[in-house]
């Protein structure tokens, strides 16, 4: 099993993106089994992706949040919708930065942050369950 411990920060990234995308779907109430499925299926591509560059680790959860959202898109539409704004056309959320260290859910229309990554919940109108 001592191969295993390089490998722990890697696992500990893709397992906290997992869990930051999962609570946000949660909170919008769309964690249905095949939107679940398109987190696992980002984590397995994501999982080669840090194996390839160990210091893209901290960007794991926004990247993960881009590609569920990008997939969302093509099945469903668009996703997370913005909670900011309440007049003119739905438009989603986008992830900030799209490469960086703690990303935050963004209106680009309204020009402000509304979550960190994993605390949707809280700016959809309530905790997110536990």
């Amino acid at each position: 099993m001592g191969a295993w411990i390089p490998s722990a920060p890697l696992e500990q990234a893709l397992h906290a993106a997992r869990a930051l995308v999962l609570a946000d779907l949660v909170a919008g109430r769309v964690a249905e089994a095949d939107v679940v499925s398109l987190v696992e299926e980002s984590v397995v591509q994501r999982r080669w992706w840090v194996e390839q560059w160990p210091e893209g680790a901290q960007y794991v959860a926004g990247l993960v949040a881009q590609d569920v959202q990008d997939a969302l898109l093509d099945r469903y539409g668009r996703w997370p919708l913005c909670p900011v704004c309440g007049t003119g056309e739905p438009h989603a959320l986008d992830v900030e930065p799209e490469l960086g260290p703690d990303p935050h859910w963004v209106c680009s229309e309204a020009g402000v942050k509304v979550a960190a990554l994993g605390s949707l919940g809280e700016a959809l109108g309530g905790a997110a369950p536990s």
